[in-house]
């Protein structure tokens, strides 16, 4: 028999008569408290710190009404109140937020993609790579994705739903499943006394559970790749504290691959009363869409013993082609606890049988045997409860763990199977999935023990803002969950001639395997280089193997060539899809054959871009700074040779700089430039110095002589033409709009001062000109633009006005104000570097509320472009530039622990940069 909580424990979190839960059909009469939400009095001392209020979660928690702080909840990260709801509501960029002047400029391409657009979707029913008129809606939801790297993620939003799903590769399904949940159960004296679904949720299926949890008691807090939620039960004298860990681990290739999640829950007990709890973790097979309509579903429950520690739990079978998958949801048992499960429900019912199993005892009825293979039409879910008995003022642990094993994946196409990379490791047969859940849970001690030895520096430092801590970190989520593949390389698939002359290209991509990620959420290509060139100060610091790989598959796919011709939206030409040593865009479109069918990007011809073969040579040469790897360089040298040939073609007056060709021929692929510009003049300088050290390290002293030359030619043109005594012009046209400021213009400077390079002898541009042109940036494109608050608008006049010439000149793209801000900090202007950073993350992270979804872009006012975009993860160039900053002035770098600091001179490799791990 179940009893009603006390009546002075019943305090209501909406306005009205408290609610109470009253089984139906029960035989029981009394009824049960399961859903207050009042003031509880008793969940933590009042004379300690606020924790809640941490420094920097400003008007995020301004909604949390309790005084709990949660079970070893760090001081950093991004700290919301549950019950938070934020003030603005923008919307997707659509064609009604073009000005007239550029609907009429962009007319032609505009028909052109309708006519492409519909073909696309209704008689090849494909996807398009960028869908203009079915943008993401804005979802204000979002916290840290589960899933290593390459293994698919699953997003739990900050609020407890699981709602955003990449299972097969780079396809998203933007949905909130409503029975994967948490739920908890309190007994006191054999008597169910508290029961409540741990979400906000009141959906028009499960009724008979209880829904509408009070966010005001509730907190999350993410550092990720970690995650906690705090829960004060009102009138319980109990605190959940559930913490979410994922295994990204810097420099590990191993673990950081693996398709799992685990969730410890800590139950404190603040009460004088012995206390049950149970803790039930219920999944629907699918996502209850068209994939699940079919049927054929099934669950069964397994149990895995191994060293001595046993693991149980639930495996829900999903056999829908073309990437069929096992879920499951499993627990570890220990001593103090005791593992339930019910294999299946109906998760579109009432789900009255389920809740009121729960409510009888604290467990589940735990029936042995598979399940009956679901009908067309019906859905399946199942459910895992931990139970356990806590003393008065007592704690407890209760582990779940998350695992998905989907180890064969076939792209859109349909045309080559691919193996992840966690089948290395665990195996390719797909039924490896109890496995992962048990190597998972006893494993994840172990990982978080490395998180905090990787991230401890960054947090102990007093001498970084707190934002920025967050920020650091949280932008890592993209290379998980930016659609991200990490796939074994057979051996017979890598061409023989080329491996002659590559000697480490086999090496790396056998042993390290192939890595992808989009370049956003809603741009669906896969390692887009010219946006790549921002984020990959992320991938190279963190998993330096990964940059080596992803640079080596670029280097293939510069000598091949596709000679189909198409024609390109923007201009309306007729053009290959690919010529010979150029970079490609991309490698690929994930609903297509990404490797095999490379440049899905189809606006512009990009053979004639002017950017993208030079930033293959400026990351080259980082890469190899900051590896210390000769052999990538011996290797890559020949590439670099080829592209910067194929790139002299845009010198047309052979004065030493390149000019641009008059349309958006750049990584700014809506913004016009025309002869020589800052941004890729400044790029092809600092491509040719880069040519110049390469030359020397190599061994070839023509090649030397003939990059000195056209480099001093260059820079004497690049300083007459472009500079104007306070910054470098845009461009060198009769155009107004040729006297903007650029926030990127001193991108090449940017990359230089990351190679060590760019200064003293090896000084390209006058370091007078970079400051000065970084002190009005700050002044025009930052200080003068929304008060200074929102970071640095693309471009800006010289009277202190957005430039309005094209869709992108008035945007703020949040990857290169990162870029911006660490070229800031290499020049010493660290204060105006960090304040320019923070008006980025305070927009997009407590203003916007686009948390783990940073977009390209956003405007002043209304609208943001592209979620969950790539550039963002340069935010960890700002780290590089502080590491150089500190071993400049001779201290110990910010990150990096237990390194030996090289004491070579600047332009030479620094292996310690990439050694961010403790090992």
């Amino acid at each position: 028999m179940v009893t009603c909580v006390p009546a002075l424990e019943q305090i209501s979190c909406a306005e009205g008569d408290p609610q109470v839960y009253c089984p139906e059909d029960t035989g029981v009469t009394e009824a049960v408290r399961v859903n207050d939400c009042g003031s509880p009095e008793d969940s933590g001392s009042q004379n300690e710190p606020d924790y809640c209020n941490s420094e920097d979660s400003g008007q995020l928690m301004a909604s949390y009404e309790g005084n709990a702080r949660g079970y070893q909840v760090p001081p950093f990260g991004w700290r919301i109140c549950l019950a938070h709801e934020f003030a603005e509501k923008r919307k997707p960029f659509q064609a009604n937020n073009v000005s007239l002047s550029n609907l009429i400029k962009h007319f032609g391409m505009g028909l052109r993609y309708l006519k492409w657009w519909y073909r696309k979707t209704q008689v090849e029913k494909k996807t398009p790579f960028i869908d203009m008129f079915n943008s993401v809606p804005l979802r204000q939801i979002y916290g840290c994705p589960l899933g290593g790297i390459g293994g698919g993620t699953i997003t739990r939003g900050w609020r407890g739903q699981f709602c955003r799903w990449q299972l097969n590769p780079g396809m998203y399904q933007h949905q909130t499943v409503i029975a994967d949940q948490f739920t908890v159960c309190l007994r006191r004296n054999g008597r169910t006394v508290y029961q409540q679904v741990l979400s906000l949720e009141r959906p028009s299926v499960l009724r008979s559970w209880n829904w509408g949890l009070c966010g005001h008691f509730a907190f999350y807090h993410a550092l990720y790749p970690r995650a906690w939620t705090v829960y004060q039960l009102p009138g319980q004298s109990v605190t959940l504290t559930c913490r979410q860990i994922t295994p990204i681990l810097p420099h590990d290739y191993q673990d950081s691959c693996l398709p799992v999640g685990v969730f410890v829950w800590d139950v404190e007990n603040q009460g004088d009363e012995t206390l049950d709890v149970s803790i039930m973790f219920s999944m629907r097979n699918g996502l209850g869409g068209e994939d699940d309509a079919l049927g054929g579903l099934w669950n069964e429950p397994f149990c895995l013993q191994r060293d001595g520690k046993t693991v149980q739990g639930l495996l829900l079978h999903h056999p829908t082609p073309p990437n069929p998958y096992t879920m499951a949801v499993a627990a570890r048992c220990t001593a103090d606890t005791t593992v339930t499960h019910i294999t299946a429900f109906d998760p579109d019912s009432t789900g009255q049988q389920v809740w009121q199993d729960l409510l009888q005892d604290g467990q589940l009825d735990s029936p042995a045997g598979q399940s009956t293979p679901s009908k067309k039409g019906e859905g399946v879910a199942g459910a895992v409860c931990i139970s356990s008995k806590l003393p008065p003022r007592g704690q407890c642990c209760l582990e779940f763990s998350l695992a998905w094993d989907m180890p064969r994946i076939m792209f859109g196409a349909k045309g080559q199977i691919h193996y992840r990379r966690y089948t290395r490791f665990f195996g390719s047969d797909g039924d490896v999935a109890p496995a992962l859940s048990h190597y998972a849970l006893c494993q994840y001690a172990d990982w978080e023990n490395r998180i905090s030895a990787w991230q401890s520096p960054v947090l102990d430092d007093r001498s970084l803002p707190a934002w920025y801590k967050s920020a650091l970190f949280n932008e890592l989520y993209f290379l998980a969950d930016g659609g991200t593949v990490w796939l074994e390389v057979p051996e017979d698939s890598l061409p023989e001639e080329l491996g002659e002359n590559m000697y480490q290209l086999r090496p790396i991509l056998q042993d390290y395997g192939r890595f992808g990620y989009l370049e956003g959420q809603e741009y669906r290509m896969y390692n887009t280089y010219d946006v790549h060139f921002y984020a990959s100060f992320a991938l190279v610091m963190l998993w330096p193997k990964l940059e080596l790989s992803l640079q080596y598959d670029m280097a293939l796919a510069t000598f091949k060539e596709d000679l189909t011709r198409r024609r390109y939206l923007m201009s309306g030409v007729v053009a290959p899809v690919k010529r010979r040593n150029v970079i490609p865009h991309d490698i690929g479109d994930p609903d297509d054959e990404p490797w095999l069918r490379v440049n899905a990007y189809l606006i512009h011809d990009t053979a004639d871009w002017k950017d993208l073969n030079l930033k293959f040579v400026l990351q080259v040469y980082r890469d190899y700074y900051l590896t210390g790897d000769q052999g990538f360089l011996k290797d890559m040298w020949p590439v670099c040779l080829a592209v910067m040939e194929s790139e002299m073609k845009f010198d047309k007056d052979q004065d030493g700089l390149i000019e641009n060709g008059g349309y958006a021929d750049q990584t700014y692929d809506g913004w016009v430039a025309t002869g020589p510009s800052a941004y890729c003049g400044g790029l092809w300088l600092a491509a040719v110095a880069v040519m110049v050290q390469m030359a020397v390290l190599c061994g070839a002293q023509d090649v030397q002589d003939k990059f000195s030359s056209i480099l001093c030619r260059g820079r004497e043109a690049y300083e007459r033409l472009l500079w104007n005594g306070r910054y470098y012009n845009y461009d060198s046209s009769s155009q107004p709009q040729s006297r903007s400021i650029m926030s990127d213009q001193c991108a090449g400077q940017w990359f230089l001062r990351a190679c060590g390079l760019g200064e003293g002898d090896t000084e390209v541009f006058p370091t007078l000109h970079v400051v000065r042109a970084l002190q009005t940036i700050f002044e025009l494109n930052v200080q003068a633009f929304a008060g200074g608050a929102m970071g640095a608008v693309n471009g800006m006049q010289p009277h202190g006005v957005p430039d309005r010439s094209s869709v992108q000149s008035d945007e703020v793209w949040v990857g290169v104000v990162y870029g911006l801000a660490a070229t800031m900090i290499q020049e010493g202007l660290t204060r105006e570097g960090f304040r320019t950073a923070e008006g980025c993350y305070r927009t997009v992270w407590e203003r916007l509320g686009l948390a783990f979804q940073t977009p390209e872009a956003y405007c002043q006012q209304q609208v943001f472009r592209s979620l969950a975009y790539m550039r963002p993860l340069s935010i960890w160039a700002m780290q590089l530039a502080l590491q150089q900053q500190q071993h400049k002035k001779g201290k110990r770098p910010v990150v990096t622990q237990g390194t030996r600091l090289s004491t070579e001179p600047e332009h030479e490799p620094k292996k310690s940069w990439t050694n961010l791990s403790p090992e």
